[in-house]
């Protein structure tokens, strides 16, 4: 990453691996459609939406890109998350494969949902 912090998601992707910058964007447009009210932010580092609270984020690393959705919706994806590599927190996808589009666009509907139906935070 550069050596000055991002301001923007623009400048966040612009800054990350050049081998991992068309997923960035792919994963970037998908959010941005599925969410288009919500608020973009770099928050720690990271591209964050948020709508009113946090919708989901996703970050850039050496090999792979993570998308972090609350821990709520990983637990509701569980058995489909089996097939990819994921964390407490994240699912990771390496650069050299597809992006697997549908099921990170299921998980953001999902998510937004339940930001927009919950006035707790028992499910971050």
């Amino acid at each position: 990453m550069a050596k000055n912090p991002p301001e923007t998601i623009a400048d966040y992707i612009q800054a990350a691996p050049a081998e991992g910058q068309a997923h960035l964007y792919q994963l970037y447009e998908l959010l941005k459609h599925v969410a288009p009210k919500a608020e973009e932010a770099i928050k720690w580092g990271t591209p964050f939406f948020i709508e009113p609270r946090f919708l989901f984020a996703f970050s850039a690393h050496k090999t792979h890109l993570g998308f972090a959705p609350p821990a709520a919706t990983l637990e509701k994806f569980s058995e489909e998350l089996v097939a990819h590599k994921t964390t407490k927190n994240t699912l990771q996808v390496p650069y050299k494969k597809p992006l697997p589009e549908d099921l990170i666009r299921r998980m953001a509907e999902y998510s937004l949902k339940i930001v927009s139906e919950r006035n707790d935070d028992s499910f971050w």
